[in-house]
């Protein structure tokens, strides 16, 4: 008769040390959620930020570390650009031969102009002001100063568009390698070193001639000795030379306009062949054109010109 009575002590027994170690099991959880205990920052760190949310404790509003982010600044907004004098349009003049012009930007590097742009055609004399830029910087980088009298060449070949003085100059730069360092530091794509090495007959397209004036006027052709003394000069070109795009401007607004024009009557091919170059504040324009012989150079600075009054005009519509 003692069995029964010690295994109902056995289950008390039993039935106690199970309370006991969960009354323990529950203490223990609540240590952990205690503030203040030293087991609560452990149970803390396994917990799981909700998706989206940045920081731990699951604030959208805190940063990783439990602080307030501070708001980034905002970016601030590039200045927009003031709009050109000039725009690009289609250009529509009636004529005989051919014609194309080019018009860049070049605060942005943006080019435009109708497909056949990079045609190329004889410079004539427009090649010039890369003759002058060319000789003045290598005379610059080899330590040496022009005598007068080649600056007087340089003076009169763009101003007047001396050819004696043209050629003099241009066979003291080396001849034709002067025109391939032409296409290699302006970055010219599509244009030719004459087959003759004649600088009248280099080949320019007027996407080229657009590259070529933004090279004169950021300072790579001529280099910063003497840009601003070059830019000045195709500014004062004078007499049957000055012609083109700037005729389109008003006079006041034609004096800041940098030019250099060419234009020679092709006896072997018939034909008369006529460029044009304007450099204005952030923008370059090229036309370039070739047409019957017997019209003469008016006809084609009549082209250059009207293509002028069409891209001003459309930068006031």
């Amino acid at each position: 008769m003692t069995n029964p009575p010690r295994r109902r002590r056995a289950r008390r027994a039993t039935t106690l040390i199970a309370f006991i170690v969960v009354i323990a099991a529950l203490g223990v959880a609540g240590l952990r959620l205690w503030p203040g205990s030293p087991l609560a920052a452990k149970a803390a760190a396994r917990w799981e930020s909700q998706p989206g949310l940045t920081g731990a404790t699951g604030d959208p509003d805190a940063d990783g570390d439990g602080s307030t982010p501070t708001t980034p600044p905002a970016a601030k907004p590039k200045p927009a650009l003031k709009p050109l004098p000039v725009a690009a349009t289609d250009v529509q003049i009636d004529h005989t031969g051919w014609y194309s012009w080019a018009l860049l930007d070049t605060r942005t590097g943006k080019m435009s102009g109708p497909a056949d742009r990079s045609d190329l055609s004889t410079t004539a004399s427009l090649i010039k002001s890369w003759i002058g830029a060319d000789y003045l910087r290598r005379s610059a980088e080899q330590g040496k100063e022009p005598s007068a009298a080649r600056m007087a060449q340089v003076e009169t070949m763009i101003r007047d568009s001396n050819n004696e003085a043209a050629q003099s100059l241009y066979e003291a730069d080396g001849g034709a390698p002067a025109i391939k360092r032409l296409i290699s530091m302006c970055k010219l794509k599509d244009s030719k070193v004459a087959a003759d090495g004649g600088w009248s007959r280099t080949l320019l397209s007027p996407a080229d001639i657009t590259r070529l004036g933004a090279c004169i006027a950021n300072g790579t052709a001529a280099g910063p000795k003497w840009t601003n003394y070059l830019l000045d000069q195709m500014r004062a070109v004078r007499g049957t030379g000055d012609f083109g795009m700037r005729k389109a401007f008003p006079a006041a607004e034609q004096k800041k306009i940098a030019i250099k024009n060419g234009w020679v009557d092709r006896q072997a091919e018939q034909e008369y062949h006529v460029s044009c170059m304007a450099i204005g504040d952030g923008w370059v324009i090229g036309v370039m054109a070739k047409y019957e012989i017997n019209k003469g150079y008016e006809y084609g600075a009549n082209i250059c010109e009207q293509v002028g009054e069409q891209l001003r005009a459309a930068a006031s519509s």
